[in-house]
């Protein structure tokens, strides 16, 4: 095991990701305990940390330990392989802080314990996804390695062949993503072939391309409503139950948040959880998407 890291990791120069990643996952595990047990009136070390009444969001430390960790790790020096690696870890435990609110800058208010908070897992879970697959050593389009085909076909053929199959990924994950295959479009970057299969099959019916393209009634759209209903809503169901398996059920508000805590069960507000919709994975609360594909 030790010669398999060190071939694949130290060798390779990918120790510093390594810590980003390793960082990145116990910050966002360690968080997500921490804010359920508030959640749930524990007793417990950590609190929400308040200046007066205003309450800081644990974003803030993520942005301000980002900053530190990237400037440290441009300004340290080349042969300080510590300090690289120290400031990746720190840059990993500011990003996971960051994306598990990434919800709260993305809609502008405090969505944490709503259906709209999932969006920051979803994050999270893409974040991991591209992390792992650079830790890997697959690289995303455009970063590979020109020495082979320049050797072989010459340098002009070789950047002609590169430029091309560039500009086409690209296009191809701009089809998908407006298709609505976020995984896709984006794990596609990686793994070009991904790109070519969701090019050409259906979109979603609530993406802007079937927007575009299908028309309400049409054969195509009948057949993309089918395939979400049907293939997609199991899909759907078990990513939510993954989602709240690790990060917390996001249907009801903490107790601190609940308007009336005193008051009888019938008073308090509930937020709609994703099974109370007729359909999940076909449309959110507001016509869009319930979250990345």
């Amino acid at each position: 095991m030790g010669d398999f890291f060190h071939t694949r990791i130290v060798e390779t120069g990918r120790l510093p990701l390594f810590f980003f990643f390793v960082a990145f996952i116990a910050t966002f595990v360690l968080t997500r305990i921490n804010v359920r047990l508030i959640r749930a009136d524990a007793k417990w070390w950590f609190k929400n940390v308040k200046a007066g009444d205003v309450h800081i969001h644990h974003v803030v430390f993520g942005v301000i330990l980002m900053l530190v960790g990237g400037v440290l790790g441009i300004a340290a020096p080349a042969l300080a392989d510590n300090l690289t690696v120290a400031s990746a870890a720190l840059f990993g435990v500011g990003a996971a802080l960051v994306l598990d609110e990434f919800a709260l800058i993305l809609h502008l208010e405090d969505v944490y314990w709503t259906e709209r908070g999932r969006t920051s897992v979803d994050a999270v879970f893409v974040a991991l996804a591209l992390t792992g697959l650079l830790l890997l050593g697959i690289r995303p389009v455009g970063f590979e390695d020109l020495s082979t085909e320049s050797a072989e076909f010459g340098r002009a053929v070789g950047i002609g062949i590169y430029v091309t199959t560039l500009v086409a990924n690209l296009v191809l994950a701009v089809v998908v993503l407006l298709k609505g295959k976020i995984w896709t479009g984006l794990i596609g970057l990686f793994v070009p072939f991904l790109l070519w299969l969701g090019a050409v099959r259906l979109a979603r019916p609530s993406s802007p391309w079937a927007r575009w393209r299908y028309r309400p009634g049409s054969y195509r759209y009948r057949r993309a409503v089918w395939r979400e209903e049907r293939l997609r809503r199991p899909l759907i169901r078990a990513k939510i139950w993954l989602q709240e398996f690790i990060a917390g059920r996001h249907d009801r508000l903490p107790p601190v948040l609940r308007p009336g805590r005193h008051a009888t069960a019938s008073r308090q507000e509930r937020v709609p959880h994703a099974s109370d919709r007729e359909d999940p994975g076909v449309s959110g609360p507001s016509g869009g998407r319930s979250g990345i594909e």
